[in-house]
């Protein structure tokens, strides 16, 4: 079996990174799954409004 570098795969591990930044997406303290989903909205436009700013 041959390596195979995928070609885009630094751009999630990237994201992921930014995430765990925000402890409230480390871990999973929530019961329900939308408001994880919600919580990750929140952290990714924390991100983008302190690129912009």
């Amino acid at each position: 079996m041959k390596f195979v570098l995928l070609p885009r795969r630094w751009l999630a591990e990237r994201t992921l990174g930014w995430l765990n930044c925000s402890r409230r997406s480390s871990k999973s303290y929530e019961r329900l799954t939308c408001t994880d989903e919600t919580w990750i909205h929140i952290a990714i436009t924390r991100i983008i409004l302190r690129r912009l700013t």
